[in-house]
């Protein structure tokens, strides 16, 4: 008869299994706390219990059918410990007389070919993994697992949410407490070109609009250039109405008008004008002596 696996082998086995599959399924350690888990766990464990005091019966069955010697010879083999015993069995080298047991009745250049049985070890990796990819499978095609498409529609909502939570609990910005951050400027140049470019022209080099990129002026009602566009962007220009006042008629937050005021601050201070000889609108205005 051959050596049974220990019971709290198996059960280690089937601890690791679940912790996988459920690990596969909720993406996180958070099932760690899920009652579901822990039943499952308990459930799985007790069944392993069921089935080795079955095969206790059945072994006890078998060994009295053994003659003495097998008996013996069962219970000597017994007495190795588990793992060393499958150490054994999948690294132990065969003696001669196991290998002229197991010998093929064939070779070729005197190399006899012998009919070993693969590892335990070897095969437990390939039932394993034969196991996990009926499970994943199984799990791509009738559940969202694994499926980037519902994973991104997940994050996404949860992101829009999250933004939305924000912009509930936290006041938009006004020229009082509105600041310039380069991490503004990507987002600002977005409403720009939704809502700027028809007049201030690609990069704000100007058209039906003023150039943005020189330092001339038409209208200078703050001391610094930032809180100056975010005034210009909130409540227009009273010398032209075609600049409405984008802010006071609510087509931009006042997030927006911070982003914007960021990306106008950044094409006119962090890079060079764009000149007439360039493309750029001619300078209207008079110039501007900025505050820092």
């Amino acid at each position: 008869m051959k050596q049974r696996t220990p019971v709290y082998v198996t059960i280690s086995i089937i601890l690791v299994i679940l912790f996988i599959v459920y690990y596969m399924f909720v993406q996180n350690s958070s099932f760690l706390s899920s009652p579901y888990f822990w039943g499952t766990v308990v459930i799985s464990s007790i069944l392993a219990l069921i089935h080795h005091a079955i095969g206790d019966l059945i072994e006890n069955d078998k060994f009295k059918k053994l003659s003495q010697a097998e008996q013996a010879e069962y219970l000597q083999a017994k007495k190795v410990p588990y793992f060393k015993g499958l150490y054994d069995s999948a690294f132990k080298k065969q003696s001669n007389t196991e290998e002229k047991d197991i010998l093929i009745d064939h070779g070729f250049d005197g190399i006899m070919e012998l009919d070993n049985q693969l590892p335990k070890w070897w095969l437990g990796l390939f039932w394993f993994g034969v196991a996990y990819c009926v499970v994943y499978l199984l799990s791509y095609w009738l559940t969202d697992f694994a499926h980037q498409g519902a994973e991104y529609d997940a994050e996404y909502k949860a992101q829009t949410a999250n933004i939305a939570e924000y912009m509930k609990n936290t006041p938009p910005p006004t020229i009082e407490n509105a600041v310039y951050s380069a991490d503004n400027i990507a987002a600002g140049e977005e409403v720009f070109k939704t809502n700027c470019v028809s007049c201030h022209g690609d990069g704000g080099k100007g058209g039906i609009g003023p150039n943005l990129t020189d330092n001339t002026w038409i209208n200078q009602p703050e001391k610094t250039l930032f809180k100056n566009v975010f005034h210009m962007v909130e409540n227009g220009s009273p010398n032209n109405p075609s600049m409405q006042a984008w802010g006071k008629n609510g087509v931009l937050t006042g997030f927006d008008i911070q982003n914007v005021a960021a990306y106008v601050y950044h094409i006119n201070q962090e890079q060079p004008p764009i000149t007439p000889a360039q493309g750029g609108a001619a300078p209207q205005g008079t110039p501007a002596n900025w505050e820092k």
